[in-house]
């Protein structure tokens, strides 16, 4: 039903998350992720949204990422129709896929990237989505919209896309968190909505919000003539 991608840029300090799936809301049921935590994509036939919190509780304690899908998973009597990959704080990777996914569906994971999915059209599906990745050129949010292009070309998932959603996390910037609910193509809406995203005023506001390494950012003074002209608007 679904795939997805979690990696670490380890030159910038970005963390960077995408999926899309056959069915509504992949962001709201998938993706998960904070700067002190990593990241988690729990999917499935029975996704388990608990298993996307309680991977990123394990990792902000200190656990590696294969440590934290085992305790995660292990318990779980239904954990043969769920997924789940995770991407720890230093970026190690793990992922689990359970005995009752729907073919095809697997994971590759490695130092700072894992890619999952199931209910695929091909076997290609997550070498495409690994590959479109690691060859784009651009930013992260530019990446990985190429990788989710990529693995859509190759026969994504049987049902057609209805929702794409991506993640993106550094310490100097606004979380990024771009979502599409519902739409006949959606990573053409989710590329849409990443370009208006980072065009102006959105992304010059952006500026002056608040990070994780300046939790207290605002803007400056304004003159008064930039306060008659604010009034005036």
């Amino acid at each position: 039903m679904t795939f997805s991608l979690l990696t670490l840029d380890r030159e910038t300090g970005t963390f960077g998350a995408a999926a899309a799936t056959g069915s509504l809301c992949v962001g709201g049921w998938v993706l998960r992720g904070d700067l002190d935590s990593g990241l988690s994509a729990s999917q499935g036939t029975a996704p388990s949204t608990f298993w996307g919190e309680d991977v990123l509780a394990a990792m902000r304690e200190g656990l590696p990422a294969d440590q934290a899908v085992a305790r995660a998973t292990g318990a779980d009597p239904g954990r043969a129709h769920r997924q789940l990959a995770a991407l720890d704080p230093a970026g190690g990777t793990a992922a689990f896929t359970g005995d009752e996914s729907i073919e095809v569906s697997g994971q590759i994971a490695e130092p700072g990237l894992v890619v999952a999915g199931n209910m695929l059209g091909a076997e290609t599906v997550l070498p495409s989505l690994r590959a479109g990745f690691l060859e784009a050129a651009g930013d992260m949010p530019a990446r990985l919209v190429a990788a989710l292009r990529a693995a859509d070309r190759d026969a994504s998932d049987y049902r057609g896309l209805k929702s794409a959603a991506l993640l993106v996390l550094h310490p100097d910037h606004p979380p990024l968190t771009l979502r599409i609910d519902y739409a006949e193509a959606p990573i053409d809406a989710l590329a849409d909505l990443l370009a208006r995203a980072q065009a102006q005023p959105y992304a010059g506001w952006l500026d002056v919000v608040p990070v994780a390494a300046d939790r207290t950012r605002a803007p400056g003074p304004r003159t008064p003539d930039e306060r008659r002209t604010a009034t005036r608007q």
